[in-house]
């Protein structure tokens, strides 16, 4: 492997080719030529229109739903690449799927986490490059470097803006104590308090009961976490803040997961505004009112350029 390639071209599957073409833009080169299609019988298959030979390769592909098709196209694209002689193939995955599937929960489990990372080494993947993963340690799986950006530098700033005239009033929540390092980096980029809230179900079948540690009556709140899938513990949350004094809540989330119930739930929820970064694409069905969405773009499109010229990845992070 050389250090880098001659030159940087970025190339996207089907998982979120506008991103692709808005960190290509920002760049200032073409998304690459390339078609991801699929056989009569379902399998997936991949042309490159363009030579790559000693090129710096950037893939942009999320592994959200369907999460194994899009797995796939990565797959196979990196091995494209590697085919075609690429200098260097960095997979860009803004959302890693099978990410919460990061240890043995019970007897018998799978760490499929970890079975991705080597998917996605043995396709030949030199680097990965990615966003906010739901463990941070999932970076220990993969046998090549791990460039791991943060979704809070993005969404701080919009709620620094939003509430810059009133920031007294506001209280930066964690939804569950797993959150609760993101919640209180969030927290300090604000300098806002911190307040937790902790879920315990007494026994089988009950309701939870939640304690809310901190101080959060007549405040307005931000609730923060990595991923929005059902939303059901986040509108859970969101509800007994409410019922506990507090004047307004508002969430934030780096991956619109969305899936199953979440939109309803959200929308019938005491949530006033969710905050959501565009590492998955939102289909226009399940665009709400109460949904905002910020570009991760310019810190994807920065990151590429400073692995490109072999800068640290870390002053993003700042």
């Amino acid at each position: 492997m050389i250090a880098h390639g001659k030159n940087i071209k970025v190339f996207s599957a089907n998982a979120n080719p506008k991103l692709a073409q808005d960190i290509a833009s920002i760049i200032g080169v073409p998304v690459g030529k390339s078609a991801v299609t699929t056989f009569s019988d379902g399998e997936i298959t991949v042309a490159i229109g363009e030579t790559v030979r000693g090129s710096d390769v950037f893939v942009v592909q999320s592994t959200s739903y369907p999460v194994n098709d899009h797995l796939m196209e990565l797959l196979i694209m990196i091995d494209a690449f590697k085919r075609a002689s690429a200098g260097r193939i960095t997979a860009v995955i803004p959302y890693y799927g099978y990410a919460r599937q990061d240890r043995k929960a019970k007897a018998r489990d799978p760490i499929s986490a970890k079975l991705v990372a080597d998917l996605i080494a043995t396709a030949g993947a030199d680097r990965v490059l990615t966003m906010d993963l739901h463990a941070p340690q999932i970076q220990g799986f993969f046998n090549v470097p791990v460039d791991h950006l943060l979704g809070v530098p993005i969404l701080a700033p919009y709620y620094a803006k939003k509430f810059k005239n009133n920031m007294d009033d506001l209280v930066v929540v964690s939804p569950d104590l797993g959150s609760v390092t993101r919640a209180r980096n969030f927290a300090d980029r604000l300098n806002v308090p911190l307040a937790i809230i902790d879920k315990r179900r007494p026994k089988a079948n009950v309701a939870e009961v939640m304690n809310i540690i901190g101080e959060i009556k007549d405040k307005k709140i931000i609730l923060v976490d990595d991923m929005i899938d059902t939303a059901g513990t986040l509108c859970q949350a969101a509800l007994a803040l409410k019922e506990r004094g507090a004047k307004e809540v508002y969430a934030c989330a780096t991956h619109p997961v969305l899936s199953g119930p979440a939109v309803e739930r959200i929308n019938n929820s005491c949530i006033d505004e969710l905050l959501v970064l565009d590492t998955i694409v939102v289909p226009e069905e399940k665009c709400i009112p109460k949904l905002k969405t910020l570009s991760v773009a310019p810190i994807f499109a920065e990151a590429i350029e400073r692995i490109y010229e072999d800068l640290s990845v870390s002053t993003l992070f700042v």
